[in-house]
């Protein structure tokens, strides 16, 4: 390992600390406002579609903000980190100071606009990074950043659960050690956030008129776009498909420890074989292995076991491997990388909102109501070909961009 490589660890420790302030909220915060102020789904549901919609508007400028204060990156991202913890021990660690909704909302607002600034400036920190390391650089440097990841989203998806064996409090004992996390980050990370390789403007505007970067965004839209389906209706599957309430969590542990384990050897492969061709593969294993989902049905618990298996491992590949690609590619088109990975982070998140938006409406039609004890076949079937079906021609169209976007060898280092 090079010097410069020594360092990798730090990102990884970084990348988890972000990925405990995302996903795991989405499970756990609406949860937590119901059982502790009586907030209702629809209403805390409304609140996230409108958080999301806020992004469209603050990560493009939260890309250029980042851009603006790369020679004081280091202190942005240690009052972003401070913020972010900050504003998840006053959502699960501090009583409602205004009426439980609206402090749901600020405090998530503070957590989430922290959440992108962080990301952003971590990413594009990632493109210098991974021009000091030897081969592939964006390549190793994923390897590590995806998977701690992956294992802060498995921590973070849990800590709740197994401090509630040992506290009254648990959530607040979570908001207390994402604190701790996010200052071992920041300390890990102390000497990394420097300037060098981030230099000069580029704009938005660069990004979208090079035609493999505006193809790649394009392409993480439509790859993106499969897990927030599966996201949004996983719980509804669980429960009124496969009958196994109570399940939710121990699949989701499942899932993104596969995703974390294989992720490493997705990167591995990559480096070998080229990135391209990897991904295409398991592109089209994702699909192989998902499609299985439409024939399972009540008492399949163990079936979908193994579906969440594979498709975990497949996942490593999709969130190692794109973003390492997108990475190459701003270092050839847009060096300071900042203003681009605002637009990537709008993509992943525009994804999310897309899925609420067209899909819970889409159920509900179909007469699913999620409290019944059953379900007319006609709901149980519309829920089986949207968590199922959408999700498969998502990831072909996904495929089909990817086979034709044409990399130059920079691309795909």
């Amino acid at each position: 390992m090079t010097r410069s490589a020594h360092h990798l660890p730090a990102y990884a420790l970084f990348a988890s600390l972000l990925a405990a302030a995302g996903l795991p909220i989405y499970i756990h915060a609406p949860k937590f406002f119901v059982d502790e102020y009586g907030v209702s789904l629809g209403a805390l549901g409304s609140v996230l579609f409108g958080l999301r919609l806020l992004d469209v508007v603050q990560d493009p400028l939260l890309g250029r903000l980042s851009h603006m204060l790369r020679h004081q990156r280091g202190v942005a991202v240690a009052i972003g980190t401070a913020l972010m913890a900050g504003s998840m021990f006053a959502l699960f660690a501090v009583p409602p100071l205004l009426p439980p909704l609206i402090w749901f909302a600020l405090t998530l607002t503070g957590v989430f606009s922290a959440f992108s600034f962080l990301t952003i400036c971590f990413y594009a920190q990632g493109v210098a990074k991974a021009a000091t390391l030897p081969g592939r650089g964006h390549l190793m440097l994923a390897r590590w950043r995806e998977t701690g990841a992956l294992l802060g989203v498995c921590v973070a998806s849990v800590l709740p659960v197994m401090l509630g064996v040992v506290l009254g409090a648990p959530f607040a004992g979570f908001a207390v050690g994402f604190a701790v996390l996010g200052a071992a980050g920041v300390f890990a990370m102390r000497g990394e956030w420097h300037s060098t390789g981030v230099e000069g403007t580029t704009g938005i505007g660069v990004v979208l008129r090079d035609p493999v970067a505006r193809r790649l965004l394009v392409i993480a839209l439509f790859n993106a776009a499969p897990v927030a389906v599966t996201s949004t209706l996983f719980l509804f599957y669980v429960e009124s498909v496969l009958r196994a309430p109570g399940w939710e969590g121990p699949l989701l542990l499942v899932f993104f420890l596969s995703a974390a384990v294989a992720a490493p050897f997705w990167g591995k492969l990559a480096e070998r074989f080229g990135p391209k061709p990897v991904l295409l593969a398991a592109m089209t294993l994702a699909i192989v292995v998902f499609a299985g989902t439409l024939l399972l049905g009540a008492g399949d618990l163990a079936w979908f076991v193994l579906v969440c298996l594979a498709s975990g491992a497949v996942l490593g590949a999709d969130l190692t491997l794109l973003p390492a690609m997108f990475a190459a590619r701003m270092a050839v088109v847009a060096p300071s990388a900042a203003e681009g990975f605002g637009l990537w982070s709008l993509v992943s998140k525009f994804s999310l909102a897309f899925a609420a938006i067209a899909l819970l409406p889409t159920l509900q039609a179909s007469g699913f109501d999620s409290a019944a004890t059953g379900n007319a076949p006609v709901a149980i079937t519309t829920l089986i070909g949207l968590y199922a079906g959408v999700p498969c021609v998502l990831k072909l169209i996904a495929i089909g961009l990817m086979a034709a976007t044409p990399l130059q060898k920079d691309d795909e280092k």
